[in-house]
């Protein structure tokens, strides 16, 4: 068994592509995320305000709220990407980081369930 992981330079090209792909729709995501907390129109009822002030809530402003969720999908995925643009050889190194961290983004993943290094 090999102590290393060797991809051709096309494919990581490829790969570092892909992420920036990502990566935009991710930054076009966010735009819309911010816009989660206008929450006018809900009517001026106590029980309206009080859903409007739960779905701002939702929205940003909590680990778990949609925008934040999206800055942590992004900040994932920028490190593979740099991994990668480096040549691949920090992919190694941050790949157990990211992992962690993508699986800290669902609530039912366990994180910090035990992703093992890549070899």
């Amino acid at each position: 068994m090999h102590d290393y992981t060797r991809l051709q330079p096309e494919v990581v090209d490829e790969i570092v592509r892909i992420c920036g792909v990502m990566l935009a729709e991710f930054e076009q995501s966010l735009q819309f995320a911010d816009r989660l907390v206008r929450t006018d129109g809900f009517g001026d009822f106590e029980s309206a305000q009080q859903l409007a002030a739960g779905y701002r809530r939702k929205a940003a402003g909590t680990p778990e709220s949609a925008r934040e969720r999206v800055e942590q999908f992004i900040d994932a995925l920028t490190q593979l990407r740099d991994a990668f643009a480096t040549g691949g050889e920090a992919f190694l190194d941050t790949e157990s980081d990211w992992a962690r961290q993508l699986a800290a983004t669902d609530p039912d993943s366990g994180a910090g369930n035990g992703h093992q290094r890549a070899q």
